[in-house]
């Protein structure tokens, strides 16, 4: 029987069940809610009513041949893509499945060195040896932009037997490749392209924004619906076009890590995103890019504030732009991006998606409507007016140079370790990621050799207060690195004796 895209299979499933007043003799144990009375009350009897679990009726998971695969084909044909999985563990799973599913142990996937921690865990769990591509670097905002053909030409030159070529469209500020070019030239050397879109799940409904990797004609695509697109937190989809990957080997990934007991929630959620998605995308993204150009417009005269625009476009590694992503830069005011989301949210009520060190990164989606971007003009407008010094700058905008890989990720992940205070780890190789989350990026990667330059970054975001992760010593005091590799500290020369 063919659905339309006005159908919600699984969620018209889920308000079935409920409607039939049925009696639940199986988990969850709180019965739709009669068990937890205190949260019931707060989120709602009908939320509550759909946390179910897997029966004939509402499919399953691991297996969809009912609702879910229904659910799943309209997703597939609402992103343009062969086939598509729901996913409950947010975009992570996601990208771990996709490097998975063309990589073996030992094999090799390029990748750029500003992509998320998930790809590290996808390196680990797979056991594939990674080769990093330097993006290019923004020096005024001090962020990491999109890779060019010309790199991974490069690495692809030099390692013609990857298995994979990764990218990220667009990058968490907004920034997209040459996507299209990317994959004709991975396709000519027999490699897959798969792609982190995890914050680009609405690029596919609106002709002005970047490509889709689906229209670039990436093989994998792991899109964060929830982020973007209007469905709940940790709801993705992992989209599937065939020819250069194997549809049945990427759902035995799956399989492997997917949970068995997935939220039906989450779930309806992707299911009724999907919908609005395909039915009124256009309208919505065209309405949040309309604002944002609103907002944009307003800012662009403010004294001492500096927003990511089109300017960065060039042939090289920023082939497009997310007008939607807001980044303000307040440097030249000696503010940092930390410190702007504090007296934002201080002052104003107004959370950033994220700051660093030079930035604060503000989201205009479809849920947002022109008294929400007022405030937010307004509070930015406010902070910059109560600045009375200019070029005030506060850090050198720099990021580290890409660290020594010694050791695979999943090598030095499973080696033997020892604990060493950060601030004396120079030349260790280290056993985990460091990074500031959000965005996620790490500094620092299992395997790689610490560098003073990435010590003495880390510090500086110590000091700003940033949230820092991936080490098993919260506070980031110290870091495990892999006792059978000694601290190899080169000698620093000392250019006034040579002079």
């Amino acid at each position: 029987m063919k659905i339309s895209q006005e159908e919600t299979p699984l969620f018209s499933a889920l308000k079935n069940y409920v409607h039939t007043n049925v009696l639940p003799f199986h988990v969850p144990g709180h019965k739709q809610g009669r068990g937890v009375p205190e949260f019931t009350s707060f989120v709602g009897p009908n939320v509550m009513g759909i946390d179910l679990t897997c029966m004939e009726d509402l499919d399953n998971i691991c297996n969809p041949r009912g609702a879910i695969r229904q659910a799943e084909e309209l997703a597939a044909a609402a992103w343009g893509a062969d086939h598509a999985h729901f996913l409950v563990n947010g975009t992570t799973s996601g990208i771990q499945a996709m490097i998975m599913s063309v990589c073996s142990p030992g094999d090799e996937i390029i990748l750029p060195r500003n992509a998320h921690k998930s790809a590290t865990g996808g390196l680990i769990l797979s056991g594939a040896r990674p080769v990093y591509i330097e993006p290019d670097i923004d020096d005024y905002f001090g962020i990491a932009m999109g890779v060019s053909v010309e790199r991974v030409t490069q690495a692809l030159q030099q390692h013609p037997q990857a298995k994979a070529v990764f990218v990220i469209n667009p990058t968490y500020y907004g920034v997209a490749s040459p996507l299209a070019d990317i994959v004709r030239l991975a396709h000519a050397y027999g490699a897959a392209v798969i792609v982190d879109e995890a914050h680009g799940a609405h690029l596919h409904f609106h002709a002005e924004l970047p490509a889709s990797a689906s229209q670039a004609g990436a093989d994998l695509i792991a899109t964060s619906v929830h982020k973007l697109a209007g469905s709940m937190t940790q709801s993705s989809l992992l989209l599937v076009n065939e020819g250069r990957v194997d549809p049945k080997k990427v759902k035995a990934v799956l399989n492997l890590t997917q949970s068995t007991s997935p939220s039906y929630v989450l779930l309806a959620s992707l299911d009724v995103a999907r919908k609005q998605m395909a039915l009124r995308g256009r309208e919505m993204v065209d309405k949040a890019v309309d604002l944002a150009r609103w907002v944009r417009s307003q800012l662009a005269e403010v004294p001492g504030l500096v927003l990511l625009d089109e300017a960065i476009l060039n042939d090289s590694g920023c082939f497009g732009f997310d007008p939607t992503k807001i980044v303000a830069n307040f440097r030249e005011l000696g503010l940092s991006g930390h410190e702007v989301e504090r007296l934002m949210r201080n002052h104003f009520r107004v959370q950033a998606e994220l700051s660093d060190l030079y930035n604060a990164l503000y989201l205009i989606t479809i849920g947002d409507d022109h008294e929400m971007v007022e405030t937010l003009e307004q509070g930015l407008k406010a902070i910059a007016a109560e600045r009375e010094r200019f070029n005030v700058v506060k850090y050198p905008a720099y990021l580290p140079s890409l660290p020594e890989q010694v050791l695979s990720p999943k090598e030095a992940f499973y080696s033997e370790t020892r604990l060493v205070p950060l601030a004396e780890a120079e030349g260790e190789v280290s056993a985990e990621m460091i990074m500031a989350y959000p965005p996620g990026i790490p500094l620092i990667c299992p395997g790689e050799r610490l560098s003073r330059e990435v010590i003495d970054y880390i510090e500086i975001l110590r000091g700003e207060r940033l949230s820092l992760q991936g080490t098993e010593d919260p506070t980031v005091t110290n870091v495990k690195v892999v006792k059978r590799y000694p601290a190899l500290i080169r000698p620093r020369i000392d250019l006034a004796q040579i002079s």
